[in-house]
C-alpha cells in the first residue's frame, strides 16, 4: 500500500486511525523498539523496505547487513527517500532519520563505525518499514 501525497492523513488523530498503537508510538511520536524484537532484524529475504506508514520505498535488501545491534541495519537508502535530522535527545547528539514523504520516525543513522565500506549504519525499527519480497 503506497500513499500517494493527496491521500496522506493531516493530522496525528487521522494517522492514529491508520497505524496499530505501537506503529503509532515508533513512527509519529518517534519512539524505539525494543532490541532484537522486530520482525526484520534478522531477514535475509531480497526486496525492498517501504516506510510503513505511507508505502514509499526507503531500503533495498543488499543493503542490509548484520550490525549486531538488535535493529535491522542498512549501510545506504534510496536516493531522497530518507531525511537527516540533528536529535539532541537522551542528552547526546545523534541523526534522526525520517520517511521523506510523510515526515515519520524511521530510527537514526551513525557513522565512521566501520561495518561496511561506506561506513554507514542506519539503524531502523521494523515497526517502521515493510519489506516487498522480490
Amino acid at each position: 500500500m503506497s500513499l500517494d501525497d493527496t491521500e496522506l492523513p493531516r493530522t496525528e488523530d487521522e494517522w492514529r486511525v491508520r497505524l496499530t498503537p505501537e506503529e503509532f508510538r515508533v513512527l509519529r511520536e518517534a519512539g524505539t523498539e525494543r532490541p532484537w524484537t522486530g520482525e526484520y532484524v534478522n531477514t535475509k529475504t531480497p526486496g525492498v523496505y517501504h516506510c510503513r506508514a505511507c508505502g514509499l520505498e526507503l531500503f533495498a535488501s543488499d543493503t542490509k547487513f548484520d550490525s549486531h545491534c538488535g535493529w535491522p541495519s542498512f549501510d545506504d537508502a534510496i536516493p531522497g527517500r530518507v531525511k537527516e535530522i540533528e536529535d539532541r535527545s537522551l542528552g547526546m547528539v545523534r541523526t534522526e532519520i525520517r520517511c521523506a514523504r510523510c515526515d515519520s520516525h524511521l530510527g537514526h543513522v551513525f557513522r565512521g563505525e566501520g561495518f561496511t565500506p561506506k561506513d554507514t549504519r542506519h539503524c531502523v525499527n521494523s515497526l517502521s518499514i515493510r519489506l516487498e519480497p522480490r
